[in-house]
């Protein structure tokens, strides 16, 4: 069994380790750096990407978590994927400069502008209910990163090597297959990693 932490800051923790016990991994909350030694994975989960980023450095957090995932799979999920991203439009940093893409930040309109859609995910399946709530989207990507679903022509999840994202909220939907895939992809780093 793999043991996969959900980032414990802030945003949707909770549902996400549901989501993660009900693919068969063992979840754990993260709250401090040295909890990342021993996880095979870790999700990051929505919220407020800016709040998000305070926090991170206020608990000494950014270079444990490049640390990580120099090694091990990362899922972010809308803000966590804003985090994820090498480029924010509009910003002159970014954050962990994960996977090669360029973000736009709540480029679905607010809190009132929240939708579902019907997604095709590559690796995933079809008819995925997206929960997009002042969801981001992926404006580019590099030639490394897989693109794995749109809406509207809008890219909306993609996945470079070990690392996966999500402008939407899985977690917030009882289909569980998004969470199984990233378990999947932690099963596999870790086998390579003990071979």
């Amino acid at each position: 069994m793999v043991k996969i932490g959900v980032l414990g800051l802030q945003g949707a923790v909770r549902e996400h380790i549901l989501a993660l016990e009900a693919s068969g991994a063992e979840a754990v909350i993260v709250k401090k750096a040295e909890q990342l030694d021993d996880l095979d994975g870790l999700v990051m989960p929505g919220g407020e990407s800016t709040a998000m980023r305070r926090l991170i450095d206020k608990y000494d957090f950014l270079q444990p978590l490049k640390d990580f995932a120099a090694h091990k799979p990362v899922f972010g999920t809308c803000a966590g994927l804003i985090l994820m991203a090498k480029k924010i439009h509009g910003q002159d940093s970014a954050h962990l400069e994960l996977i090669d893409m360029t973000v736009e930040r709540n480029a679905f309109g607010r809190q009132v502008d929240s939708f579902e859609a019907d997604l095709m995910i590559t690796h995933v399946g079809e008819d995925f209910a997206g929960v997009f709530i002042r969801a981001p989207y992926i404006m580019e990507v590099g030639q490394d990163v897989e693109i794995l679903s749109k809406h509207n022509d809008r890219i909306v999840a993609a996945q470079q090597g070990h690392f996966l994202c999500a402008a939407f909220h899985p977690e917030l939907t009882d289909d569980y297959r998004m969470h199984a895939y990233f378990v999947e992809m932690a099963k596999e780093k870790k086998k390579e990693t003990v071979a």
